[in-house]
């Protein structure tokens, strides 16, 4: 061959490895599907370098491998080189490495980083690897392999590879920007469309819906006709305006009206439709501009005002009402007064006595309707008055049953208490009015002479108390608003039911850290109201019942942390700790409370969810970061979905304002009384694993003869892997066994966890001597040693 045909050869070569290469880099860039852009790298890869095996893997932002992929390899070729025994070694050698590396030899590499006999489980000689950086961080490696003796990667190889290797951290950044981008908008949109609020979008130039939430659809579907689409009910609505003035939209186009440079603030505004049906709602619209400065869009929020009316005429019917429940018995006490007056000397002692019991029959019944009142404004306050004590049961269900008797019930009452029932934390006089007030509830709304049945039963570290009837039962859709103010059932004749019986037997209850519900298969069907009051440990068996004492009422000075930015709420809740018998430790600073729980490590913490510098859930994820200790939040919003949203974090309970100072003791204590339950059996012989020893009797962990000093959760992780070594423990095992049946189902609590366990232990992820990750699965350790045994360290 001639020098120019080598020339011509060597060029023609040049230009196929170029046009390759800006198609492997098109690909590489057209897609955000992580393992499909790597894949195509690998096979790219081999093919520009001739290479036999190429693998890729990825490290997430905690160093946790996140991708392994294989090109040029079989399925099971691929498993052995994931299982191979030292990998994350050989790994984490490579991965110290500043740039790429090229050796003719794999063994000759091998051998000289201090791994004579480990050999990869595929046939490999020639052996080439670069970093996959993005601004310094290590993201990742991407390894090719050459299986025949002899062949040698090339410098342009290498260089090939670089290229690769850096095109990759620029995907796999975009990747998980893109992802979180798209987690972000998720979680917004989410949160539009389950707000109580209304949110409608306009097109300003058409006037046209862009969306509309779950709400705002709600709201259009009460107006529209069934064959009726949005826009059409948009042509005939007319709106009326606080000042009165009302406008048509078939007098003027909602793009005339969207075009109006105009910002509505918390405007009551009532829309009707031509046959008359309205809605009134609370409304607020904000216009979108362009760059330009004109209004692209129009943001409108409305809120159905319908609750609120419905609440003004519950009202307006409770004040009527108790005019004339006061009404009647004043009639009769002036009655009977005036009989006795007007007439004394006509009387017989007989006429006497029973002008006298109708006075007192009827002061009685203003009494109670005065002692009601006053209860619901205490509740509404949050100072209700509660003194919970050691109390029996049935000392309780049995003062309820006499009262109501005596009181001229005339249900027939069966009592079942379930045996050996601890005491319970309750204020005497509270609970048995509640009690009374179920079973008032019951025998109004049973026949006469009925069966009303009262059972308590043992719930976890509470016993349920149910009061049961035979009567008319409830309609499904009514049960969620019983226990709400002025809530009066519809039926033909209330009995004297003024509507606070229930919602003053929920306040109590809660006060007492407690919870209240009700239930019924329907119409006919009788219902039953079950609630909860807090237990106490039973007291040594050799000691009488009556000498029970109640739980430790704090007056050790246990230090809790409150944080939350109102200054009435942080001296509210420190005199009630104060006076409970806390130390209580105040601030509405979260850097500052991150500062005292280092230096006072409080036995539990009360956290405001909204605070205006930081989300309450992130700071309670850095306070578990230093401690482990119980967080309870204290919040004005009450909505299932943030409430769930805190248990999911580990938050150990959630309290809503306004709130009594009973409740929040009560509930302080029950969160106490659950972190100090011991819910594991521990191995009775220590767990030994190289330089690693778990003394299980001493709770004492050890590395190297030293102390590590661990949160109660590490040491329970560390526990629950030790005590099933040798096999994968479940994410979902180990959420269960550690934080308990129903807590935080996120994986993420469970890596943050043992990300600081690792690093206290003294390991790398990477390279880990103790516990090994399973992909998608979970977590183990391997077997402990035996004496004279060699450590089990294999993957």
């Amino acid at each position: 061959m001639t020098r120019p045909d080598a020339r011509d050869r060597k060029i023609e070569e040049l230009q196929d490895r170029l046009s390759k290469l800006c198609e492997a880099s098109r690909r590489i860039n057209e897609s955000l599907d992580l393992d499909a852009v790597l894949q195509g790298v690998l096979d790219s890869a081999r093919l520009l370098t001739s290479a036999d095996y190429a693998v890729i893997n990825t490290m997430d932002e905690s160093g946790v491998l996140e991708a392994f992929v294989v090109s040029g390899m079989t399925r099971e070729m691929s498993q052995q080189v994931w299982e191979m025994p030292e990998g994350p070694k050989f790994l984490e050698y490579l991965s110290k490495i500043s740039g790429p590396l090229r050796v003719p030899d794999l063994a000759d590499l091998t051998r000289s980083i201090g791994m004579p006999d480990w050999q990869i489980p595929v046939p490999a000689s020639s052996f080439l690897t670069a970093p996959i950086r993005h601004r310094g961080v290590d993201v990742g490696n991407i390894h090719l392999a050459k299986r025949e003796p002899g062949q040698e990667f090339s410098r342009e190889d290498e260089e090939i590879l670089e290229m690769f290797a850096s095109q990759v951290a620029l995907v796999v950044v975009n990747v998980r920007r893109h992802r979180d981008e798209k987690r972000a908008r998720a979680d917004l949109e989410t949160l539009i469309d389950t707000s109580p609020v209304g949110v409608v979008v306009f097109d300003a130039r058409t006037g046209a819906p862009v969306s509309l939430n779950q709400e705002a659809r709600r709201i259009v579907d009460g107006l529209r006709e069934p064959d009726q689409s949005p826009e059409q009910l948009l042509e005939v609505l007319t709106f009326r305006r606080e000042d009165g003035r009302e406008i048509s939209l078939q007098e003027f186009s909602l793009a005339q009206l969207l075009s109006i440079d105009e910002t509505l603030r918390a405007e009551e505004i009532v829309m009707k439709v031509p046959d008359g049906r309205s809605v009134t709602t609370l409304i607020n619209s904000t216009p979108i501009r362009s760059e330009e400065g004109e209004i692209e869009s129009v943001v409108v929020t409305l809120q159905d005002m319908t609750p609120f009316e419905e609440m003004e005429r519950l009202r307006a019917e409770f004040l009527a009402m108790v005019s004339h429940e006061l009404r009647t018995p004043l009639t009769s006490i002036r009655g009977s007064a005036t009989g006795l007056l007007d007439a004394p000397s006509n009387l017989d002692p007989a006429e006497i006595r029973q002008f006298l019991r109708i006075i007192v029959d009827q002061a009685d019944n203003m009494r109670d309707l005065i002692r009601d009142l006053l209860d619901v404004a205490r509740l509404e306050t949050g100072t209700l008055p509660v003194s919970p004590e050691a109390v029996d049961v049935a000392v309780l269900v049995d003062r309820a049953r006499n009262t109501f008797l005596s009181g001229g019930g005339r249900s027939i009452l069966e009592i079942d208490l379930a045996p050996d029932l601890p005491l319970v934390m309750a204020d005497r006089r509270r609970i048995v009015q509640v009690i009374g007030n179920l079973l008032s509830n019951a025998s109004r709304n049973s026949p006469d002479s009925s069966l009303i049945r009262v059972a308590a039963v043992r719930d976890g570290v509470h016993v349920a108390i149910s009061v049961a009837d035979e009567g008319r039962g409830i309609p499904a859709d009514r049960l969620p608003h019983l226990f709400r103010k002025f809530y009066r059932a519809e039926t033909e004749d209330h009995g004297g039911d003024t509507g606070l019986g229930l919602a003053i037997c929920k306040g109590i209850v809660e006060a007492h850290g407690g919870r209240i519900w009700a239930e019924s298969e329907g119409m006919g069907l009788g219902a039953r109201f079950t609630f909860t009051v807090p237990a106490i440990e039973e007291a040594p068996a050799t000691s009488p019942r009556r000498s029970m004492r109640p739980p430790q009422a704090a007056s050790d000075g246990q230090p809790v942390l409150v944080v939350d930015d109102d200054p009435q709420t942080l001296r509210y809740v420190r005199n009630t700790l104060s006076d409970a018998g806390y130390h209580p430790i105040v601030t509405a600073e979260p850097a500052e409370a991150l500062l005292f729980v280092e230096q006072n490590r409080p036995h539990l913490v009360l956290l405001d969810l909204m605070l205006p510098s930081s989300d309450g859930i992130e700071l309670m994820e850095a306070i578990f970061d230093l401690i482990d200790v119980p967080v309870i939040f204290i919040s004005a919003y009450g909505r299932d979905h943030v409430i769930a949203r805190a248990f999911e974090a580990g938050a150990a309970d959630y309290i809503v304002k306004p709130f009594s100072p009973t409740e929040l003791v009560a509930r302080i204590r029950a969160a106490l009384r659950r972190r100090d339950t011991p819910h594991r059996t521990e191995p009775s012989k220590p767990y030994v694993l190289g330089d690693l020893t778990i003394n299980y009797a001493e709770r004492l962990v050890t590395v190297a003869g030293k102390p590590v000093q661990l949160t109660p959760t590490e040491y329970d992780l560390l526990v629950e892997l030790s005590a099933h070594a040798g096999r994968v423990v479940p994410h979902d095992r180990l959420l269960d066994r550690v934080w308990g049946p129903g807590k935080s189902r996120d994986t993420r609590t469970l890596r943050t966890h043992l990300r600081r366990l690792r690093r206290k232990l003294g390991e790398d992820a990477r390279a880990p001597n103790y516990i090994f990750a399973q992909p998608r699965v979970g977590y183990r350790m391997p077997h402990g040693e035996l004496p004279g045994a060699e450590p089990d360290t294999g993957h």
